[in-house]
């Protein structure tokens, strides 16, 4: 299915008002039937794997738009690719904000990309809101209070991962494979910060790779040569998938810390081999659809009849299509909480003033909550081990808070 640059008209669902709109009571975007978003993902190049996000917000609104909407709006949500290049995304932000006037950039796709236009749509005070990406730097209410985001931050994940080795394995000689960007960087910093002063003598090699990159199979072969017994792993799909292959292929038995971004099961585990994943250890928000550990769980089930009805091209065991779910899903409630006061400023209101609220697809102890002085959705997350068909919890919920 092909959506590139393609308008979406999809419903809203907002609340049931008596009486009409004032004009000033609109925003750039705003009419009395149509509330015009701007959605930016990789539909094409190196982490296309993460397309899903946008794929499933299509699906979710175009359900939203079958079952009537709410008040006779209806989102026209303009979804763009840009590649995960952030020239392009910075290109293609411009457009839906100077030619397409959208009233808000919603759940914007990459760390490289919200980073390169962040700035760019504060000046103009423009919501970049639940983007999809982990990044510290996303989440400053003071410098920008017009971004916000729906994902754990790679700093949390990064401490939360580093006290598992401390805790079962406190001689551990790690090395490190990581994307050479903001995004595996952050990733890096925050490890090393939950390893504590122990980071030098304990991370014994680390090795980057770029986006550009075929393979990865060069930097695994010298990391194992290093004499490390643990890996951690800050890729993408399609290079966690091949770092997993190659561990395999090498004979070697490391304990294996992967990113949560990497930990789906059908963009990552399943190219690797599910059988070469046994033993691999994450930090987790997500339940794993089609685990029969949520067979009666009502919200996953929610989820699968919605994949199966309106996204049956999508893989249901996609962490992907979660995110997209779980971001849609917080998207209809922020503008329905708007009612017909839909302002920009209105709108960052609402979107900075979550409760502590629990979705269909997070693991039992994971919610989210946000407020405008801390815009960190995600406090805690829980520590899961890979089977070879499922993840399977570990312990506690954990918190870095």
């Amino acid at each position: 299915m092909q959506v590139f640059e393609r308008t979406l008209a999809v419903a809203a669902a907002l609340l049931t008002l008596s009486g009409v709109a004032m004009a000033d009571e609109y925003g750039p975007g705003i009419t009395n039937t149509e509330i015009k978003i701007g959605n930016i993902n990789p539909y094409s190049g190196p982490v296309s794997a993460f397309a899903a996000n946008g794929m499933v917000a299509i699906a979710y609104f175009n359900m939203i738009n079958a079952q009537g909407g709410i008040n006779g709006r209806k989102i026209n949500m303009i979804s763009l690719d840009d590649g995960y290049s952030p020239p392009r995304t910075v290109e293609q932000t411009r457009k839906l904000v100077e030619d397409d006037g959208v009233f808000a950039m919603f759940g914007l796709n990459g760390t490289p990309g919200n980073l390169a236009v962040q700035k760019y749509l504060n000046a103009k005070k423009i919501p970049q809101i639940l983007s999809l990406s982990g990044s510290s730097a996303l989440l400053n209410p003071k410098q920008y209070p017009w971004t916000t985001s729906l994902y754990p931050t790679f700093d949390v994940e990064g401490r939360i991962l580093a006290r598992y080795v401390l805790q079962v394995k406190p001689d551990a000689k790690i090395a490190v494979i990581y994307q050479h960007d903001n995004f595996g960087e952050e990733f890096l910093k925050g490890f090393e910060k939950g390893l504590g002063a122990k980071a030098k003598t304990m991370i014994v090699k680390t090795a980057s790779y770029e986006l550009s990159d075929p393979m990865v199979d060069s930097q695994v072969t010298e990391l194992q040569g290093s004499g490390a017994d643990t890996l951690f792993t800050a890729a993408t799909p399609k290079f966690a998938a091949q770092a997993i292959r190659k561990v395999h292929d090498l004979g070697w038995k490391p304990l294996h810390l992967l990113i949560s971004e990497a930990s789906s099961i059908g963009a990552t585990l399943t190219p690797a081999g599910l059988s070469n994943a046994v033993g691999i250890v994450t930090a987790a928000a997500f339940k794993t659809p089609l685990d029969p550990t949520w067979d009666k769980d009502e919200g996953m089930q929610e989820f699968i009849a919605f994949m199966k009805k309106w996204n049956p091209q999508g893989k249901i065991d996609d962490i992907s299509a979660e995110t997209g779910y779980i971001t849609s899903v917080m998207m209809v409630r922020i503008l329905s909480e708007c009612g017909n006061n839909l302002t920009r400023s209105n709108l960052l209101e609402h979107a900075t003033n979550i409760p502590p609220t629990s979705l269909p697809v997070l693991l039992p102890g994971v919610t989210i909550s946000m407020t405008p002085t801390d815009y960190e959705a995600f406090k805690t997350l829980r520590m899961v081990r890979f089977d070879g068909e499922r993840w399977v919890m570990i312990g506690d919920p954990v918190s870095v808070k």
